[in-house]
């Protein structure tokens, strides 16, 4: 009888226990002249053999963390091999900390992934897990260390919620539209999807809390920046920068790396009534350095110190003396307002209004009319400019032709003897212009035509306020006789009739005697 060696089962946990295949050395065998072993028990005992099978199974709890690997992905669910019985099963909820995230978005078939055990075996008898709660667990221990040591979380913006946004730290954590930047931010739309660092500032695990705070980062990080580019200013400086906010009392400006404040008076020469009428949003500016507070980290600037004065520049152009158009801005008992350049009002007096008495300042002007005045006295430190409409009207004729350039922006330039300076390329023995001198006579010409159209409208003004002052002479005259019959009419009695009665008879007595004194009867 012919015998064959028994087969060596492999060690699998598939392959099913038979009772006949453990126990001792089998008792047949198979003898040669040379005595070999056909087989032999590479397993044990059966309590061995239960023991191996115990190790290849995985023992955990509820709320313990298990790895796996992803077998399949559904829109409602993903299953998990972590070497169970069965696959544990995910819901689309608890994948992700974002809401209504799409699995195939958070996931991979063949993903090796961390999950928490949420239920062993649910009523259903599946395992059920939670790749976003083991997320939590971990980001946890991550997130108190990082308080702890007072260090920076990053996270991707995932939401905007009302107040703030939602920041992906691992959990959800929460960074209020007060602490995004160093100011507060109106439209927090921009900041999704963005990547940002910040500081944790309250942290409570129970109420599942993470406030967080992208301001505190800043100014942590800034504050070396800020001390150098601080100590690096100097007032007078000149820097450019960019409008970054506007609030009703000015504009902040960014001067890359500290926000400096130009108040409203600093803004323009001008008068203006909110910062938006000068400058906006991003728009690049030149500003003066006025002042440094180093302990309050505040820059004061000047936008108008950047320009010229408007002041200066009316008082180099204009002279004492010279006739200038203007607009009355305003009347006051004691005279009226005339801006007479972009920035520069001055003051009529109401003696210098015209040459007649004038009781109140609307009996020769009106707001918004145009005028003529002329310049009796410029005071630059004081910034005060007088003006007069009659020493302005005086002289001229509005039917004449006597017509002085210089007295209406002309430019006159006379020699230390007092004699006229020609221009340049003008011949005065000849009266004519030199050539190639072309341009000088453009522009001498130029002048000259504008100066010859302000005495023009100054001619027609004067006409004007002289036919106003011959309508107030006509008026006047008979106002007063109103007001004196008036007068008599208030203070009338019948004692006064009595009297009244007695006078006219007397009248006509002595008009009698009178009339026969001059017949000679």
């Amino acid at each position: 009888m012919a015998f064959s060696a028994p087969r060596r089962r492999p060690h699998y946990l598939s392959i099913p226990f038979h009772p006949l295949s453990i126990g001792a050395t089998p008792s047949m065998s198979v003898s040669t002249p040379e005595t070999t072993t056909i087989a032999v028990n590479d397993i044990g005992t059966s309590e061995d053999f239960l023991a191996a099978i115990d190790a290849t199974i995985k023992n955990f709890d509820d709320g313990d963390l298990v790895q796996g690997i992803i077998v399949k992905v559904d829109r409602d669910e993903v299953l998990l091999d972590i070497g169970y019985k069965t696959e544990g099963v995910i819901p689309a909820r608890e994948l992700s900390i974002r809401h209504d995230a799409d699995p195939d978005d958070v996931v991979n078939v063949g993903d090796t992934i961390e999950a928490l055990v949420l239920t062993k075996e649910d009523k259903e008898g599946r395992l059920i897990l939670s790749k976003k709660r083991a997320q939590y667990e971990r980001a946890w221990g991550t997130i108190e260390k990082v308080k702890e040591e007072d260090g920076v979380v990053t996270g991707s913006v995932i939401e905007v919620v009302k107040g703030g946004l939602i920041v992906d730290i691992g959990l959800r954590g929460f960074l209020p539209a007060s602490l995004v930047e160093m100011r507060r931010v109106r439209d927090l739309a921009p900041y999704i999807g963005q990547m940002i660092e910040a500081k944790i500032i309250e942290l409570d695990k129970n109420r599942n809390n993470v406030v967080l705070s992208r301001r505190a980062f800043l100014e942590q990080t800034q504050s070396e920046v800020r001390s150098t580019f601080l100590t690096a200013l100097a007032p007078g400086q000149v820097r450019k920068g960019v409008v970054s906010s506007i609030v009703n009392f000015g504009a902040f400006v960014d001067l890359g790396g500290v926000d400096g404040l130009v108040h409203v008076s600093e803004l323009s020469w001008k008068h203006i009534d909110h910062p938006n009428e000068v400058v906006s949003v991003g728009q690049e500016v030149e500003v003066e350095v006025l002042e440094i507070d180093m302990d309050r980290e505040r820059v004061s600037l000047s936008l108008k110190a950047t320009q010229e004065d408007p002041w200066a520049v009316y008082a180099r152009s204009h002279a004492i003396g010279q006739i200038v158009p203007g607009k009355v801005t305003k009347l006051v008992p004691f005279g009226a307002f005339v801006r007479v350049f972009e920035g520069i009002e001055g003051l009529v007096h109401i003696s210098e209004l015209a040459v007649r008495h004038v009781e109140l300042p609307e009996q020769v002007v009106s707001a918004e009319e145009q005028v003529f005045v002329k310049i009796i006295d410029i005071d630059l430190e004081r910034r005060r400019i007088s003006l007069s409409i009659k020493q302005a009207n005086e002289g001229v004729d509005p039917e004449g032709e006597d017509f002085d350039p210089a007295l209406y922006g002309m430019t006159a330039e006379y020699d230390a003897a007092g004699n006229y300076k020609y221009p340049e390329g003008f011949d005065p023995e000849t009266q004519e212009w030199r050539d190639g001198y072309e341009s000088q006579r453009e522009a001498w010409e130029a002048d000259y035509a504008k100066a010859h159209e302000r005495w023009e409208a100054h001619k027609a003004f004067v006409a004007r306020q002289d036919a106003t002052a011959a309508e107030a002479e006509v008026v006047e005259p008979a106002a007063k006789k109103r007001a004196a019959k008036s007068e008599a009419a208030t203070s009338y009695s019948s004692h006064d009739e009595d009297e009244a009665e007695a006078g006219t008879l007397a009248s006509d007595e002595r008009l009698a005697a009178l009339r026969e004194k001059l017949t000679g009867n």
